[in-house]
């Protein structure tokens, strides 16, 4: 099924999602958004992306949606970029600060040879300065943000120690069910990663294996019954943030992995867990310069959070 609309001169000048979010076309920013992720929509013929969601339209532009395309209902909510497209905030003789889409692994993983990668692509982009990535952290597949490498072997090993002594600033942003109490404060917890399951889990002080978990967090705002919180990572733990959260019955919107347990009344449809690594501080391991770095929300959790916005 498709439906194709030519831009009149009333809507000159409107954003493509804010042209789609329309009553009589996807009704919200939230659908628009995830059906630019799936490449279900084209823009005078051509693919439209999550990146032209701000496109502003011109009269007789032709905007069609292709709601059954085939593929697409299985990708994923981010698209692994394209080669050369590769988001780089910063980079310097010993570092690269990447903007991770979500759907993109940091780094290979041996289950899942044909998954791209950001350390596959930096290896490509690093080809022609002669340098090549060093993994310094993690974060998930479905998790977007920032991530960073070293380029040098030195610096890799001053910068994991950073991470190592807890120096390094980890601020993520959040959607979670609910609304945590109190406003603010500290989630502490003893986790045991399950090798077998591939899971992380709670567990007893007591237990040999169990490595402590914790972060603080604050809520930013509220609607409706789902909370945008501010989380400022302690500890480094596998999924810390998407567990810690669970295990205080706010799971986050979107997850699919940590969800045992009473289940919340309310489901947003999302197609990833809703959660951003936002900003990352650290200092130079060359220069001993404090560094920070932002990166804004990507489309799909801007669109969700515009669509809970309207409907609060």
């Amino acid at each position: 099924m498709a439906d194709t609309w030519i831009v009149e001169a009333a809507d000159a000048g409107l954003r493509l999602d804010k042209f789609l979010a329309a009553e009589g076309r996807l009704g919200s920013r939230g659908r628009a958004s995830e059906a630019l992720q799936r490449g279900k929509i084209f823009l005078n013929d051509a693919e439209a992306t999550p990146k032209d969601a701000r496109f502003k339209l011109k009269t007789g532009d032709g905007v069609r949606l292709w709601m059954d395309r085939p593929g697409s209902s299985r990708r994923t909510s981010q698209r692994p970029p394209r080669a050369g497209e590769l988001p780089i905030v910063y980079e310097d003789e010993a570092l690269v600060v990447v903007n991770k889409p979500a759907g993109l692994l940091t780094v290979p993983l041996p289950r899942r040879e044909e998954a791209a990668s950001v350390e596959d692509e930096l290896v490509e982009h690093l080809r022609s300065k002669k340098r090549r990535p060093f993994v310094v952290h993690r974060i998930d597949r479905d998790t977007s943000g920032l991530v960073m490498f070293a380029t040098r072997s030195d610096a890799q090993a001053k910068l994991k120690d950073q991470f190592r002594r807890h120096e390094a600033e980890r601020i993520y942003l959040a959607l979670v069910y609910g609304v945590p109490s109190p406003a603010k404060g500290l989630w502490r917890d003893h986790l045991v990663w399950d090798q077998e399951s591939l899971i992380q889990k709670e567990t007893s002080s007591k237990d040999p294996h169990a490595s402590e978990a914790s972060c603080e967090y604050e809520v930013l705002d509220t609607y409706d019954g789902v909370s945008l919180l501010e989380v400022t990572l302690i500890t480094g733990r596998r999924n810390q943030i998407r567990l810690q959260a669970r295990l205080r019955g706010h799971t986050l919107v979107g997850e699919q992995r940590y969800v045992y347990g009473p289940q919340d009344m309310r489901h947003i449809e999302f197609e990833r867990q809703a959660l951003h690594a936002w900003r990352l501080g650290f200092v130079h391991p060359l220069s001993g310069k404090p560094m920070r770095f932002e990166a804004p929300l990507p489309p799909d959790m801007e669109g969700l959070l515009d669509s809970l916005r309207t409907n609060s």
